[in-house]
């Protein structure tokens, strides 16, 4: 088992002890809960409702083979909005202050075809607490071989157009989920640093039977009440999954994966020398945090530097606390990573994805200098 990493504060920064107390004062002074509020549940009824009702139109059997396909996607985007908006805060423990509450609505993972329970370890865990630190965040280990987010993994010749086929590899990002990543994670000794070798049992029968239950509903139910060949059924499982499986990647990969962001290495002591909190500024990104449309569909994920440090704050008041998060990175002289745009984050993506796919020397601790030639990626620096 590897020694789990420890980070030392070598500044002694007070940062995070600085930017809790007054976020903390926020929600205190006006008498507001951190959890969800009106227009939170609302949110959650809209696609909750939209996801069940889109189900309903497609099993009714009443309508043409198009229709129904076009509806398949639809749906296959709703999964992936209900993770972002409902699972991710309920898995969170963010959604409300009962943890009977988070527990339901984290279960709205299933709705995906996922498993909340490995997800809970790999990504509350393990991705909050290890953001972008190679060999210990599995969360850039996209296609081990295929796709180079590590700067340390050896550059391979087809490295060189990854910037090109990663995008399209994104969108099989949920079929690999429903059918293969969960029994994989799930049945691996260890996650990062993490021990990962003893489950409960419940959580075993949760596992089998959850997946047997959504292959019944999504592959077996169509074939028994359609009037569509099963390879018609086929078909519109997988685009469903496609569509899924490219919203999920393309908002998780625009978070972390962008230039300026860093990907640490711990020294022979195995120590990242920074404190937890200075690390996440350096390793996380914001993108179109101005966008109405962004922080509905995406559940607060475009606002991922509050999501990492404050992950039991629910995602509708992300908007409000960034401006005591940004503040106060500049009052201490750290990054305030963010694109304006989603736009904007796609082409960084890109470039990055370009520059790792090239580069021949090795990068030790960083990619941050690229962050100089992207206007569009803008740190907030102290004067």
């Amino acid at each position: 088992m590897r020694t789990p990493l420890k980070f030392k504060d070598t500044s002694r920064s007070q940062f995070y002890a600085t930017v809790r107390k007054r976020v903390d004062t926020y929600f205190s002074e006006r008498a507001l809960s951190p959890h969800a509020n009106g227009a939170m549940w609302a949110k959650a009824s809209f696609f909750l409702i939209g996801y069940a009702l889109l189900y309903g139109l497609i099993i009714s059997n009443q309508f043409g083979t198009w229709p129904m396909l076009g509806m398949a996607i639809v749906l296959g985007m709703f999964a992936a909005f209900i993770g972002f908006n409902i699972s991710h805060d309920g898995l969170h423990g963010a959604f409300s202050a009962h943890s009977g509450v988070n527990r339901v609505l984290g279960n709205s993972f299933y709705l995906l075809g996922a498993n909340p329970y490995i997800w809970k370890i790999t990504h509350n865990v393990v991705h909050h607490t290890y953001t972008n630190i190679p060999g210990h965040d599995e969360d850039i280990e996209l296609a081990p071989g295929l796709v180079r987010l590590d700067p340390q993994e050896e550059v391979r010749p087809w490295h060189r157009y990854q910037q090109w086929y990663t995008f399209p590899l994104y969108a099989l990002a949920s079929l690999s989920w429903v059918f293969r990543k969960d029994f994989v994670k799930f049945f691996k000794s260890q996650i990062g640093h993490h021990d990962n070798s003893c489950h409960p049992r419940s959580e075993y029968i949760k596992l089998f039977v959850s997946k047997a239950i959504y292959y019944f509903f999504f592959l077996v139910l169509p074939f028994l009440v359609l009037d569509l060949d099963w390879w018609q059924i086929l078909i519109g499982f997988v685009l469903m999954h496609l569509a899924e499986g490219l919203v999920l990647g393309l908002v998780f990969q625009l978070a972390h994966a962008v230039e300026g962001t860093d990907f640490p290495l711990p020294n022979e002591q195995g120590d990242i020398l920074n404190a937890w909190a200075i690390h996440q500024m350096h390793t996380t990104a914001n993108f179109a945090p101005d966008s109405a449309m962004a922080a509905f569909l995406c559940g607060g994920l475009n606002r991922q530097i509050e999501h990492h440090l404050f992950p039991k704050v629910c995602h509708i008041h992300y908007p409000v606390i960034s401006t005591i998060v940004k503040d106060t990175a500049h009052e201490f002289g750290l990054p305030y990573l963010e694109n304006r745009s989603f736009g904007s984050a796609l082409a960084s993506h890109f470039r990055l994805l370009r520059q790792l796919g090239r580069q021949t020397d090795s990068l030790p601790v960083e990619v941050k200098p690229m962050a100089r030639k992207n206007p569009a990626t803008k740190p907030v620096l102290s004067s």
